[in-house]
């Protein structure tokens, strides 16, 4: 095993574009396919694989409150430390042995890992109120995946997936260098983002694929059970259309949980010095779940599209994300010490365009809307995202980023100054203003 690893850190390889592991959904942009091919490091054994980036950058909130942080509802926690911050975002490794491509009986594997202040918050959806800036944490480590890969020879070749797994929903993935923009978008942090479990996949000809699984509720190592202590079982399904020519893509992906999701690896937070069980209910942006009784249920649609017009001669690619999730039943969640039941509606549409002047320089945009309705109540959120990208030298990316984002009580500049985790908050709508700058170096 010693002398495995120090073959694979011997080994020097040149690669000409940005590389990312395949946890993102299959079809997903055209130009993140682009960014993958041939970019691995060979192992000492043959057929597995060793790939990976390291992720770095610096960014600047224009909101926050001096001893606290400033928490911007739809940014992911690493995107909203007050004030300014350098960032250690990931340090990504993915070891793969990968089913060929023959319709033979055949097994492999994947497991990815990621070390990194996003590790944390991709581990533990917390309670976005009670993130702040010493919650930036560069050493967390993230076990992002890990399944047995198998291949029936049945039909085309019928694959599974048995283990931990990336999401099915959702355009933008884990992985910041394979989406468009440095920052994560709102329907993002709305999206499951990994499953225990078992999923299915079969691909019926070059123009239609479908993927079906069963697993543990979403972010969740729980049983199956319902009730506060066990988060159900989810049921996926997915159906992508890919056009001729394979310019275009439509996906349409879903989930269906037996209970309100509930991520109990959440750890308890405290307000005004009274301790609150954790346990985020991943689906919506506030509440903690503390009183499932064990009939709620999660309803989640996702619908995405890319297009790459041949007009553009590749130099241009649109794409479009929307989500529709229904919470419901008879479980309860707790807010600010108030039980409210988990009715709630989660509805909103995104817009990318990304064009490629030149081999070396790209220009990218992003539009948001986020709707959440619960309890009788409504709120609105907006983001802009515009993103310059430079691919100066083989293997390296450079982005620079400006964001708004706007909305109903979007901006929480919350003071932790005396000790708690949330503290006086002062709120408005905004405009939450951010700047920042990214370098990747993928092998």
């Amino acid at each position: 095993m010693i002398k495995n690893i120090a073959r694979i850190l011997g080994v020097l390889v040149t690669v000409a574009s940005l590389s990312l592991a395949d946890s993102a959904p299959e079809a997903s942009a055209q130009d993140t396919k682009k960014m993958v091919q041939n970019n691995f490091v060979e192992t000492a054994q043959k057929g597995i694989k060793l790939s990976g980036y390291v992720d770095a950058g610096y960014s600047y909130n224009f909101t926050g409150a001096s001893a606290g942080t400033s928490d911007v509802t739809g940014r992911l926690g690493s995107d909203t430390a007050a004030k300014g911050d350098f960032n250690l975002y990931a340090v990504k490794l993915a070891l793969e042995k990968a089913l060929t491509s023959e319709n033979k009986a055949q097994a492999g594997f994947r497991t990815d890992v990621m070390i990194g202040e996003d590790a944390y918050y991709l581990a533990n959806r917390t309670y976005e109120a009670s993130e702040n800036n010493e919650q930036q944490n560069s050493n967390y480590l993230f076990l992002e995946q890990a399944y047995v890969a198998i291949r029936a020879p049945v039909g085309n070749g019928w694959d599974f997936k048995v283990g931990k797994f990336v999401s099915i929903l959702g355009y933008e993935v884990m992985e910041r260098p394979a989406n468009m923009n440095t920052t994560f978008g709102l329907l993002f942090n709305k999206m499951p983002l990994w499953y225990v479990g078992v999923l299915s996949s079969y691909k019926f000809d070059d123009y239609l694929d479908a993927k079906l699984g069963v697993v543990n509720g979403s972010n969740s190592d729980n049983n199956t059970t319902t009730g506060l202590d066990g988060d159900g079982c989810a049921v996926l399904a997915a159906l992508n259309v890919t056009a001729p020519g394979g310019n275009a893509n439509w996906s349409n992906n879903f989930q269906y949980s037996s209970n309100s999701d509930n991520n109990s690896s959440t750890p308890n937070y405290t307000i005004g010095g009274v301790s609150i069980p954790g346990g985020s209910l991943n689906t919506n942006p506030n509440p903690s779940l503390n009183f499932n009784n064990g009939e709620a249920y999660t309803f989640i649609y996702n619908s995405w599209g890319n297009w790459a017009p041949k007009f553009a001669d590749d130099k241009l690619l649109l794409a479009f994300n929307t989500l529709l999730t229904t919470i419901g039943g008879g479980g309860e969640y707790q807010r600010l010490l108030v039980k409210f039941d988990s009715n709630c509606t989660e509805y909103g549409v995104g817009a990318y365009a990304k064009y490629q002047f030149n081999d070396w320089f790209s220009l990218s945009s992003r539009g948001e809307y986020l709707g959440i309705t619960t309890n009788g109540n409504s709120f609105d959120f907006w983001e802009y995202t515009l993103t310059a990208g430079f691919n100066v030298i083989d293997n390296l990316l450079i982005r620079a980023e400006y964001r708004l984002d706007w909305g109903n009580n979007s901006v929480n500049n919350l003071d932790t100054s005396s000790g708690q985790t949330i503290g006086n908050a002062s709120t408005s709508a905004g405009p939450a203003h951010y700047a920042g700058a990214e370098v990747v170096y993928s092998f």
